[in-house]
């Protein structure tokens, strides 16, 4: 798709309809819906809808930025990628296209564990402000060998993600056809033939340079092909993990590590005390546990907790300036931005990732501007005003 296409999307939600319009039915959703009733993904939404913005006129407003400085590190925008492990299926080794919109928007980008293209390869080729995404595996062993590789890849940070103990229930999958490992079915193939867009350029792609698409930031005996039938699936998943597993992380990372996933003050403490330098207050975009809470209603009691003693990040719903803004003003350092991004390089590579960051940059200075907010760092929740349930608005 061209890059006048991308232009042509006024918001990410056009992003979103052109991504539509380009995926297969399966990927499409896969990336796009949650899990089970997808409560948790309309709630995401619903939460910022229930917290306003003060505005404040006559205020000189003509310098303000959006610079923030994060680890010691400045980045020009107070957002960060987060990790996608579908990036590479949606354009042909998209997370590179990812990698080089955020180190040209002067943000971190995070490389999810899942991922198409290997960490060694985004660091060489693109490099910028680089994250590694880990799960721990049910067989520790291996998810440490990712670990020395993100550390001898020059990764600046570990993003350990503890929101996912056990599988997901995520129905839809099954009804389009779509397994793990993949296997070609009537409506998949189906779905894959009416869009040869993709099909050539992506899938095809593939197929005439490296094959079917892998994991490569798998251990070599788990990067099987999609295709491929094996345990490797079972292997992902570990429900009997505890904090002693990431203080043995601490002691092997030697940049920051982040946990991801959490969502209460008392999670949030743990972290710290068990060498996190930084907590992701998350829901996995809705996309795990269908009665969890919304993240930006989760925030300020969290920030109230543990806000002095760490640097508290967030992801999961934003999808306008606005939503960055409301975060930031309870007290988040960063806001991480995932399905919106994805959107961007479905419909245009790093010209459409860059056309999604474009909008969050320019609505983000929109709101600052009738906050009456110079910078970043005059956010704060006398900006905000509760419209929701009375326990919400009293936690904040």
């Amino acid at each position: 798709m061209s890059n006048s296409s991308v232009e042509e999307a006024l918001n990410v939600f056009d992003l979103r309809q052109m991504a539509k319009a380009r995926l297969p039915k399966w990927l499409f959703e896969f990336v796009d819906r949650g899990t089970e009733d997808e409560v948790a993904l309309r709630n995401n939404r619903a939460a910022f809808e229930r917290i306003k913005l003060k505005t404040q006129v006559l205020v000189d407003v003509s310098t303000r930025n959006q610079d923030t400085t994060l680890f010691g590190k400045q980045h020009k925008m107070p957002i960060g990628i987060a990790p996608t492990g579908p990036a590479g299926m949606l354009w042909y080794k998209g997370e590179l296209e990812l990698a080089r919109a955020a180190k040209a928007a002067g943000i971190p980008f995070t490389l999810a564990t899942g991922s198409q293209t290997s960490m060694e390869e985004v660091a060489k080729v693109v490099g910028g402000t680089l994250w590694f995404q880990l799960y721990m595996w049910s067989d520790v062993r291996m998810s440490h060998m990712l670990v020395e590789r993100a550390k001898n890849a020059g990764f600046e940070a570990l993003v350990v993600t503890v929101d996912g103990p056990v599988g997901t229930n995520r129905e839809y999958n099954i009804r389009n056809g779509y397994t793990v490992p993949f296997s070609y079915n009537r409506k998949n193939t189906t779905a894959v033939m009416v869009k040869p867009g993709w099909f050539f350029s992506v899938l095809m792609r593939y197929w005439l340079t490296t094959g079917m698409p892998r994991r490569e930031n798998y251990p070599t005996e788990m990067k099987e092909r999609f295709t491929h039938v094996s345990s490797a699936e079972r292997k992902t998943k570990n429900d009997s993990l505890g904090w002693t597993d990431l203080k043995v992380l601490r002691d092997m990372w030697p940049g920051k590590l982040l946990v991801k996933g959490i969502l209460t003050p008392k999670d949030a403490a743990l972290a710290i005390a068990h060498g996190a330098d930084g907590i992701i207050v998350s829901n996995h975009g809705g996309r795990n546990f269908d009665s969890s809470m919304a993240p930006i209603e989760a925030l300020a009691p969290i920030v109230d907790a543990v806000g002095d003693r760490t640097t508290v990040i967030i992801d999961s719903g934003f999808r306008r300036g606005s939503d960055v803004v409301k975060a930031l003003a309870i007290g988040a350092k960063l806001v991480m931005v995932g399905r919106a991004t994805l959107w961007g390089t479905t419909v245009g590579g790093e010209a459409g990732a860059a056309r999604a960051l474009d909008f969050y940059r320019q609505e983000i200075s929109r709101t600052l501007a009738y906050l009456g907010c110079r910078s970043v760092a005059e956010l704060n929740r006398d900006c905000l005003e509760f419209v929701g349930t009375p326990h919400v608005a009293a936690a904040m």
